[in-house]
């Protein structure tokens, strides 16, 4: 018998919105599809005009996300939620940034009616965003209180001893152990960090990552910033992602839209930890942006309003909305967009 957090369904019947959610009723709401049978016949008959059109018509009747008070995080506030730390002057002038991240299980909500029971870091899927400046000394105090050995291992320049990698350094945290990772943040640009136990795809897909972003010792022009991270979920561990999103709820920012300021400088700090499938992609409507691959050079290398990442990969991406209205993002894999990655701006005055 199936649990409520191992919902059966596949990619087509999620489509198709004909999938049975034990206890939920959800997937009958998905795409407003009546039977199983339809939807079948309808998903072999053209799967691209299913997909495109369920991606325009809304996730769930009623047009709703789930709501923040399960999760106990919101990706409303995900979006804009930068953690510098505390902080305290070294000898010299350096500054030291302290945090402390906790891992354990937690069930979460990431489409209405749908669970998945997650492993996180401080309770929330992605982790907290980590923010410095280059040369910042770093210590960061991890403690594992989940059921499984964990690590964070962080993406940038650092001694193996701190690398997060089971039998080198930051090793492999117990259960109930504690480690503190101590590196100077360098080189400046948009990083991740996520657990490196083994195997290393089940660890980052059930929700061990997280964005590190250093700054540049000047910092950047001011900007509204904004963290997008994309990521995805295989509710009936299938080895087959079956939802799609950016800071992990799908569909959320279809149904609160991310406001922004017409001609206000927008940076936004993309990333990919999609687990399962090679590519994923950020494309926006009536509008196009500067590029900073890794955001580790100040000079943008690209114009354009589409970008491709393997797993791993980040940009910083710049713009500026010139017209007031409603502005869709999505990943330009239709599949992904009907299955949760996608979302708008909501430019105003």
């Amino acid at each position: 018998m199936r649990t409520a957090y191992q919902p059966s369904f596949s990619r087509r019947a999620v489509l198709a919105g004909a999938a049975s959610i034990i206890g939920s009723g959800a997937a009958a709401k998905l795409f407003g599809r009546a039977t199983v049978d339809q939807a079948s016949a309808a998903a072999s008959h053209n799967d691209h005009a299913l997909m495109s059109g369920s991606m325009h018509n809304g996730f769930a009747e009623g047009r709703t996300t789930v709501d923040p008070k399960v999760n106990g995080f919101d990706p409303s506030v995900i979006v804009r939620d930068f953690d510098w730390g505390t902080t305290r002057r070294l000898a010299g002038g350096r500054t030291l940034r302290q945090w402390e991240i906790v891992a354990y299980d937690k069930e979460i909500e990431i489409v209405p009616g749908v669970k998945f029971k997650a492993w996180t870091y401080n309770g929330r899927v992605p982790g907290p965003t980590l923010r410095c400046h280059e040369g910042d000394e770093l210590r960061i105090h991890f403690v594992n209180a989940g059921s499984h050995p964990h690590t964070i291992h962080f993406h940038g320049i650092h001694r193996d001893v701190v690398d997060g990698v089971p039998g080198i350094g930051g090793g492999l945290i117990g259960v109930g152990e504690e480690f503190t990772y101590s590196f100077t943040a360098e080189p400046f640009g948009l990083h991740l960090y996520h657990c490196h136990a083994s195997p290393l795809a089940e660890h980052i897909s059930k929700g061990l990552y997280g964005a590190f972003i250093i700054d540049p010792k000047d910092g950047r022009p001011p900007a509204d910033e904004l963290l997008l991270m994309q990521n995805a979920f295989d509710p009936n561990f299938n080895d087959d992602n079956e939802v799609y999103a950016v800071n992990t709820v799908a569909f959320h920012y279809l149904y609160q839209p991310i406001r922004v300021k017409r001609e206000q400088l927008v940076r936004i700090y993309l990333l990919n930890i999609v687990e399962l499938d090679p590519i994923n992609s950020f494309h926006i409507h009536g509008n196009f942006f500067q590029r900073f691959p890794t955001g580790t050079s100040l000079e943008p290398t690209e114009y354009t309003d589409t970008v491709v990442q393997g797993q791993g990969q980040r940009d910083v991406l710049e713009l500026r909305f010139p017209y007031t209205g409603q502005y869709m993002f999505h990943a330009h894999k239709t599949e992904f967009a009907s299955l949760g990655w996608m979302g708008m701006f909501e430019v105003v005055e």
